[in-house]
């Protein structure tokens, strides 16, 4: 995608949202509240969580509609990313509250928490946004134990088709532990 031509969907979508048409923040929630709590429940592991984050993001994205730039990357990942810096916000001060109130830890335990719920949520948005080949190929060899001739047979291509997508999409997902700071899907190039 180059970075001055959006897909149109977003462009549109950030226009309405820009014009507050109610309307709009309605078709994002129905596309994309399943991702954006599925997001944050990973990074904070509780359901009541991910609601208010949930909440709090379509919420931000309707009294600031200009914050989502269509130039910048899809829709998806900026709502990927805005999930994840909140609910990593969130995860720091409730830890750091529990360890003021005199609970077990250290700062360095918090910061290995963040990173290890940052990578299962970069993770989880990874394996939802790879193509449905890849994801297919993955879900038969991973969860339904097959090997790479099996999955070539279910999937009805050839073991050297089976093997190339097992490979990508494995790839794809070892990118999940990337610790550089990146959250999930935006700003990087795959």
């Amino acid at each position: 995608m180059a970075k001055d031509a959006p897909p149109r969907w977003d462009r549109k979508m950030q226009q309405r949202l820009a014009r507050g048409e109610a309307a709009a923040l309605g078709e994002l929630y129905d596309r994309f509240s399943s991702l954006v709590h599925g997001l944050a429940h990973r990074v904070l592991g509780d359901e009541t969580a991910a609601d208010r984050i949930t909440r709090e993001v379509f919420a931000h994205i309707w009294e600031h509609p200009e914050t989502y730039d269509p130039r910048q990357g899809p829709f998806r990942s900026w709502l990927a990313t805005l999930t994840h810096r909140l609910a990593v916000q969130r995860l720091r001060r409730t830890e750091t509250a529990a360890f003021a109130r005199g609970g077990e830890g250290t700062s360095e335990d918090l910061e290995r928490k963040v990173r290890k719920a940052s990578a299962a949520a970069r993770a989880d948005y990874i394996a939802t946004s790879m193509p449905a080949p890849l994801r297919s190929a993955l879900d038969l060899a991973y969860f339904q134990r097959r090997d790479y001739r099996q999955t070539a047979a279910d999937l009805g291509v050839t073991e050297e088709e089976a093997r190339r997508r097992l490979r990508l999409g494995l790839q794809l997902l070892a990118t999940a532990n990337d610790t550089s700071g990146t959250p999930p899907g935006p700003g990087r190039s795959r």
